[in-house]
């Protein structure tokens, strides 16, 4: 098979499309012939060597895909070949093919393309995992989703809203902003020009929960912004790794901070994550009331393109790469 490979050597970690070794499924395992695959900022972490891949994971880029069952192993029952489906993956998405455990899949329904399907796994499972299971978060409350407009803020808008909470947003730009509340955003600040947190205290009471990528440029503000018992959700430091933090408005409003990735969680945490999914939001996404937003469709030998447009900032959601 062919899969996209990093040229360590060269100065920018070119991107290659080139031929390597199939993988070598296990019992519990099903191979999957990738139709496509998306794009997150993990990737660029790790193609410049900053995120290395769990140690059982493939080497290669890529953190979900969609296609069609190929093979099945000795164990697995609840696949046939052929089947169409989509994964969470540790890597290996930008190839051609992948061993993913039977366990991992969902099947696609026929209203939704490969391309749309790629999209969903990283961003919306990591935004279900962070405002559900991780920061608690419940039917009314508020909730400020920093950059509203990439893969994993729109798909928190949409999953907030869906569940009856008020959901507040930040991004870069008014076309972002606009998606923003096109989404369900109540409010969307420009952070850029504007301080969020007296935006939102202007504009209400504070919020319940924050999901947070920047970290440190932007903790103070969060925990201004934060009501009595909030609880605040780092799954990202694009802003930074250290900051000065008031402890004292820690302890007088109760608030907790979470720390929370997902990649490097064994499988059974995300057998069960994908489980949970499934059962409380995939029906949701198969009738069309949740979608993910897809910023533009690129074949895999465009990675490097792909790569360039959300290190610019400039995408509207997901950029997918079609494989097949």
């Amino acid at each position: 098979m062919n899969a996209i490979v990093v040229d360590e050597d060269s100065p920018q970690h070119r991107l290659i499309w080139q031929q390597v070794p199939d993988p070598d499924p296990g019992p519990e395992e099903v191979l999957v012939d990738i139709c496509a695959t998306a794009v997150n900022r993990a990737d660029l972490m790790q193609r410049q060597g900053n995120y290395p891949p769990p140690s059982d994971a493939p080497p290669y880029l890529g953190l979900e895909m969609a296609g069609r069952v190929a093979e099945i192993g000795a164990g697995v029952s609840d696949v046939q070949p052929g089947d169409r489906v989509c994964a969470l993956l540790a890597g290996g998405g930008y190839a051609q093919r992948v061993a993913v455990h039977h366990k991992l899949l969902t099947p696609i329904a026929e209203g939704l393309s490969f391309n749309e399907a790629a999209a969903i796994p990283e961003a919306f499972y990591t935004a279900f995992v962070n405002l559900f299971l991780e920061a608690g978060l419940a039917r009314g409350e508020t909730v400020l989703i920093h950059a509203g407009a990439s893969g994993v803020g729109m798909a928190a808008i949409q999953l907030a809203r869906e569940e009856g909470c008020r959901v507040l947003a930040t991004a870069g730009s008014e076309e972002k902003l606009a998606c923003c509340r096109r989404l369900g955003a109540q409010l969307a600040v420009n952070y850029r020009d504007t301080d969020f947190a007296t935006a939102i205290l202007d504009h209400c009471d504070g919020v319940d929960v924050v999901l947070d990528v920047a970290g440190g440029s932007h903790l103070a503000s969060n925990i201004k912004a934060l009501k009595l018992k909030g609880r605040l959700v780092l799954i990202s430091l694009l802003g930074g790794a250290e900051a000065s933090i008031d402890l004292a408005a820690v302890l007088v409003k109760r608030l907790r901070i979470i720390g929370s990735l997902l990649r490097s969680r064994p499988l059974e945490e995300k057998i069960d994550i994908t489980s949970q999914f499934r059962q409380r939001f995939w029906p949701v996404l198969e009738r069309g009331s949740m979608a993910p937003l897809i910023h533009a469709v690129l074949p895999i030998t465009e990675a490097e393109e792909a790569h360039r447009i959300l290190n610019d900032n400039e995408n509207l959601g997901k950029v997918v790469l079609q494989v097949r």
